[in-house]
């Protein structure tokens, strides 16, 4: 590869190793080492980041669960109701290629523990801003935004450290896990308050409390430096040996490159370009269905006839309470079976995980194009098939993240991870609300103002969803074109 540029006598400092390992590693080329299974500290570490991880996408999914009460109490539009996520989608987005740069370089859990610190208080401020300060309520949104930004770009890189290559793809599916958990905990802590309280502010004062035992737990378990796993670590011989390659004549070591350096090496790795392109699809399905759903489904009932139109009273929480059910089940169960599909598919296929995530995008976009259909007349069958939609776009999630560990060198990952985040969110999920929500406003106002216009305008919009679904199952189809040789690379 290119990024060997000839011998160095030491590491450059943010591939230098700490404790017992660099005593180790001083002694000669060739230590013998035994390959234990993990410590329990380091289980210990991934249950913390996986409990900040629940409570981050808690935080991510609480605007949604209220949002009939949102809108109403600030007076907002579709449209405007739609950038509320938009607002907090742009400025993580903005904000995770400059943490991925300070999490290659600098001290990853002084950065974590400053996030959780900023997306937790930012939120309790959130709870006592008045109809007045609509626009204040945008900005504390994105600065929650930045805070979570920190922690999404850096914690999978610690995991990925932590463990092995087989022990690492069940960590990361535990991690992932959290996403949906945290997500559908989101809809039914925001409902559960408003319905418990009477009032929605009271959905913004829990997950505080618990992001600062989160900070605590951080600051009291995770080491002050987590070890940075590099070539040299995996180099490993037959007898479980560690070859040091700086100290051996005649074998090169990787240079310390620049940011502009990653990148353009990222852009030149097509696994990964075309496998961040099927993100973004996801990504943008995701966001439209978490912010419009409970909505939807509740303009759907009251054209059945089955719920009262929220005029002046608390809006019924009931749809946000059971999406948020479907979704913590069906991300349960989606991150199961994707993880234990693709470690027995990669048995025999090597490319069994792009086509893993490219078959379940091509499902999901037909439930949710049926759930679209039967919507207006059948309630039921319409969260059933928004439940399998779900379900099958939950099976990627550990997937493409192991796609991505795999098909990059590990000291460019936090920058891999973050560009990642920031194409996903722009093309996906930062705008994919605001547009449904406008396309529905449009709609709208060339039509009479009317219950079932209103029902209407929404599900016209969200077929732009399943379009965008089948796009992500091709973008995963391209992946499976390069990943061999990719992964390859990567290990070389």
């Amino acid at each position: 590869a290119n990024e060997n540029t000839g011998l160095q006598s030491q590491p450059p400092p943010e591939e230098q190793n700490y404790g017992a390992t660099a005593a180790h590693l001083r002694q000669g080329p060739f230590v013998p080492v035994s390959r234990t299974a993990p410590a329990k500290s380091e289980y210990l570490i991934a249950a913390v980041l996986c409990y900040a991880n629940l409570i981050n996408f808690m935080d991510w999914f609480i605007v949604p669960g209220i949002l009939l009460d949102i809108q109403k109490y600030f007076k907002l539009s579709d449209g405007g109701t739609g950038l509320l996520h938009t607002v907090f989608i742009l400025c993580y987005m903005l904000a995770a290629p400059i943490f991925g740069y300070l999490g290659d370089r600098y001290n990853r859990k002084i950065i974590l523990g400053a996030g959780i610190f900023l997306w937790s208080s930012v939120t309790l401020g959130s709870s006592f801003i008045s109809e007045l300060y609509y626009w204040l309520f945008y900005i504390l949104r994105g600065l929650v935004g930045i805070g979570t930004a920190s922690y999404s770009t850096i914690a999978p890189t610690i995991i990925a450290d932590l463990f092995e290559e087989g022990k690492r793809t069940t960590m990361l599916s535990i991690f992932y896990i959290f996403i949906p958990v945290g997500s559908g905990l989101g809809y039914v802590l925001a409902a559960g308050m408003a319905d418990v309280t009477g009032d929605w502010h009271w959905a913004f004062r829990v997950t505080p409390c618990m992001g600062g035992v989160a900070l605590v737990l951080l600051i009291l378990l995770v080491p002050h430096r987590t070890q940075r796993r590099t070539a040299a670590h995996r180099a490993l011989s037959i007898s479980g040996t560690i070859r040091v390659a700086a100290e051996k004549p005649g074998v090169h070591r990787t240079a310390k490159t620049t940011w502009c350096q990653d990148v353009i090496s990222l852009a030149k790795n097509w696994s990964f370009v075309w496998s961040s392109l099927g993100l973004t699809a996801m990504a943008f399905v995701t966001g439209a269905l978490g912010m419009w759903v409970p909505v939807f489904l509740y303009r759907a009932q009251v054209v059945q006839g089955i719920a009262p139109p929220c005029l002046h009273e608390s809006c019924n929480s009931s749809n946000s309470l059971i999406f948020g059910g479907i979704t913590t089940g069906t991300g349960i169960l989606g991150v199961i079976a994707g993880a234990e599909a693709a470690r027995r598919l990669r048995k025999i296929n090597n490319k069994a995980d792009p086509l893993i995530c490219a078959t379940s995008m091509f499902i999901s976009a037909l439930c949710l194009y049926i759930a679209l259909v039967v919507a207006q007349t059948n309630i039921l069958s319409t969260f059933i098939f928004i439940a399998l939609g779900e379900l099958f776009l939950s099976v990627n999630w550990a997937v493409v993240t192991d796609i991505l560990l795999y098909v990059v060198t590990p000291r460019r990952q936090s920058t891999a991870i973050a560009l990642q985040i920031l194409v996903s969110h722009l093309l996906g999920d930062a705008g994919s609300p605001y547009l449904i929500g406008t396309i529905s406003h449009a709609i709208q106002d060339k039509n009479a103002h009317s219950f079932q216009w209103s029902f209407w305008s929404l599900q016209y919009s969200f077929i732009v969803c399943a379009f965008i679904g089948v796009c992500g199952g091709a973008f995963f189809l391209l992946t499976s074109f390069y990943i061999e040789e990719d992964r390859k690379e990567a290990e070389r």
